[in-house]
């Protein structure tokens, strides 16, 4: 059977939840869709569905096909669209990745306001704080916080953020002046494990970098946790910049030690180098990246709560595929 046709198959057995009505849908009958199944089963040599008399799961390698074959049939799909000469809105399904902490406050809510503008593109985000492989895992795009040497992927700059300390006005009001880094072991630290290993907190000023060892007296593994312990004014922690603008703008946060900041970390929207666009790609990122861009320039932050984000030049380069989130 072609190969073409067995993930055609795939795709709907699933998107329909059984065999029959996918059968139904295919105008084929149930016994056919069974053999082209066990034929792309036997074929590549792994179960890729888990049957039972009452339902139907997709095992571990066949979540990971699912995503390829749903990109190849809407790339094969757009392929014939472009070469008709037929002009419509997007349309298939896009998968995208980023940080969890940045997925879920920056990058979720412009997939949902992408969606409601282009109701046919189906779209699935996975948000993993470790390095995700573009083309080896089947993702379209990816939004990471990092420095990006040249590799195959190509980038667009959307900003950068800042990890920042922070505490509430009442914390400050209660506790000793805050004048340099080293006023940090006289204070309550809320030590937010993802960004300050080793118990130390790394900063920059006019003569260089440096860092400072600190003793937490609460040390926690979700900065969330922290930030909301932070903000209830149990102590300094630590964040970036885009998770506390708004606190910070309203006066529930204040940005201290700004003049130590450590420098800034850049953020760009990657994608595979070389490779033709789908329509549902290029209409993702130009829908997302000026929002995105202007949501990461409102995020960095001076201490008196005025934005410090300057205007930002769009570019492309080249990145390393096995670097950043």
């Amino acid at each position: 059977m072609d190969r073409l046709h067995e993930m055609e198959v795939f795709a709907a057995v699933i998107d329909a939840g059984s065999f029959a009505k996918a059968a139904e849908k295919l105008r084929m009958s149930p016994p056919a869709v069974t053999r082209a199944i066990t034929s792309l089963e036997d074929r590549l040599r792994v179960r890729l569905i888990n049957r039972t008399t009452r339902s139907l799961s997709l095992t571990g390698a066949g979540k990971r096909f699912l995503e390829s074959c749903r990109r190849l049939l809407g790339e094969i799909e757009e392929a014939e669209r472009d070469a008709s000469g037929e002009t419509t809105l997007p349309t298939g399904h896009l998968a995208l990745t980023t940080s969890v902490t940045f997925g879920r406050t920056v990058l979720i809510p412009v997939v949902r306001e992408f969606q409601r503008k282009n109701p046919q593109v189906t779209v699935s985000v996975f948000l993993h704080d470790r390095i995700v492989n573009l083309v080896e895992e089947g993702i379209d795009l990816g939004v990471r916080l990092a420095h990006l040497p040249d590799s195959s992927l190509m980038a667009r700059r959307l900003g950068e953020i800042r990890r920042i300390l922070i505490a509430s006005p009442d914390y400050l009001k209660r506790m000793n002046k805050l004048v340099s880094p080293q006023d940090l072991k006289q204070h309550r630290i809320i030590a937010f494990t993802g960004q300050m290993p080793n118990r130390e907190w790394h900063y920059r000023d006019r003569s260089g970098p440096g860092h400072v060892s600190i003793k937490p007296a609460l040390e926690i593994n979700d900065s969330w946790c922290a930030i909301a312990a932070a903000e209830a004014g149990e102590g300094i922690t630590i964040a970036m910049s885009y998770m506390v603008a708004d606190q910070i703008k309203r006066g529930q946060l204040v940005h201290v030690l700004s003049e130590y900041d450590p420098p800034p970390t850049p953020v760009h929207m990657v994608y595979p180098h070389g490779k033709l666009l789908a329509s549902k790609t290029r209409s993702f990122i130009d829908f997302a990246v000026p929002l995105l861009q202007q949501n990461l320039e409102g995020s960095v932050i001076q201490a008196d709560g005025r934005s410090i984000g300057g205007q930002i030049k769009e570019r492309q380069e080249t990145v390393d595929e096995l670097t950043g989130r």
